[in-house]
């Protein structure tokens, strides 16, 4: 069976790690996350202006010394994948390719989040070992790139990442993804831009480019809640996907993410939790420079930190840390991916859980 990327409930029951996930379900502490998200730097060569983590750039890296060591505590600990992304750029970091080397050698899988930049750089370790790079692209067009993408001096590479795109997508052994976040602002003088007339021109191109699949996203404020847009941009977008999916086929897939799934649906910002503890914080956490904190929706947030990754070993934080100081009823009233993972681990809990799967087919829930 092959589970669909964005199917995170299914993947919970894949063998290798539904003992761990029963467990977890029942109560217990998890003796080691199973995917973990490692930020490598805070250092972007990009300038987003809609840059979630915008006020976290730039804040420093983990030294080489200390990346490459994370790299072999996670080995160590057993984890079943690793998404390298970030605040930051994490291809910028010279360090990474050794650690794509050591957790693609040991056998866990990689994922690899980018602004595609600096895919050259690191092709061979990324066409060897990643089971998926996702491009955040958000524009189809040099143009529209510029306005949403820019680089420091204001320029557009959009012709550099495609380029990129397409050295990957001759050598990959896993996905590549072309990601489209729908944005929006208002300029000074009152007009407003958007990239969401570029939806199917993107979809084309990322299945010219040999992309596996082109994701379109809703776009957060700071606080991880979905940004409204017009109903003209609502419909504009609901029409450019259906069309689109005249390129779908067995090697190319338009995705839409729960997020724009929730916007087409008019849930609004607010997703509310009633369950006070978040079990996937068992199975999941996120490494960064600054801290090792629950989970991405939290980076940066002192409140959600459970240790420091720059001072002390992974390990050592996993085991005196207490995950379960965030209560999603009260701190993660955003529209979070993994809300009905939680639901699912209570009905796994209650005995009403699904039957385990055959093998393991994608290990990044």
């Amino acid at each position: 069976m092959t589970i669909d990327r964005l199917d995170l409930t299914t993947k919970l029951y894949q063998p290798s790690i539904f003992p761990e996930v029963a467990r977890v379900a029942g109560g217990e502490r998890s003796k080691s996350p199973t995917v973990v998200d490692l930020d490598p730097t805070t250092f972007c060569d990009l300038a987003c202006p809609e840059c979630i983590s915008g006020k976290l750039l730039n804040q420093g890296r983990f030294s080489a010394q200390r990346l490459e060591a994370l790299a072999g505590e996670l080995v160590t600990m057993g984890v079943k994948a690793v998404i390298l992304i970030g605040g930051g750029e994490p291809l910028a970091h010279r360090g990474t390719r050794s650690v794509i080397h050591t957790l693609g050698e040991a056998g866990i899988a990689l994922g690899v989040v980018t602004n595609g930049t600096m895919i050259e750089q690191n092709l061979p370790g990324l066409a060897r070992y990643a089971s998926w790079i996702r491009v955040s692209m958000d524009a189809a067009t040099t143009e529209t790139y510029r306005l949403f993408r820019p680089n420091r001096k204001g320029e557009s590479v959009f012709d550099r990442v495609i380029a990129n795109m397409r050295l990957f997508a001759g050598a990959k052994t896993g996905a590549l993804g072309y990601s489209f976040l729908v944005m929006s602002r208002e300029e000074s003088d009152g007009t407003v831009v958007s990239n969401h007339h570029e939806v199917l021109q993107g979809a084309e191109l990322a299945k010219d480019i040999g992309c596996d699949y082109f994701e379109v996203k809703a776009m957060f404020d700071e606080q991880h809640h979905i940004v409204g847009i017009s109903e003209h941009m609502r419909e504009s977008i609901d029409t450019q996907i259906e069309k689109a999916r005249y390129l779908e086929s067995a090697d190319f897939q338009i995705i839409n993410s729960s997020t724009l799934t929730s916007l087409q649906e008019r849930e609004g910002p607010i997703q509310e939790k009633e369950y006070r503890t978040c079990r996937v914080t068992e199975l999941r956490t996120l490494v960064t420079p600054s801290g090792v904190y629950v989970c991405p929706y939290h980076r940066g947030n002192p409140a959600a930190r459970l240790g420091d990754a720059v001072t002390e070993s992974l390990v050592d934080i996993w085991q005196k840390s207490d995950r379960s100081i965030v209560d999603p009823s009260r701190d993660c009233r955003f529209h979070c991916a993994r809300h009905r993972s939680n639901l699912e681990m209570d009905e796994i809990a209650a005995g009403r859980g699904r039957a385990v799967l055959d093998n393991d087919t994608d290990l990044f829930i």
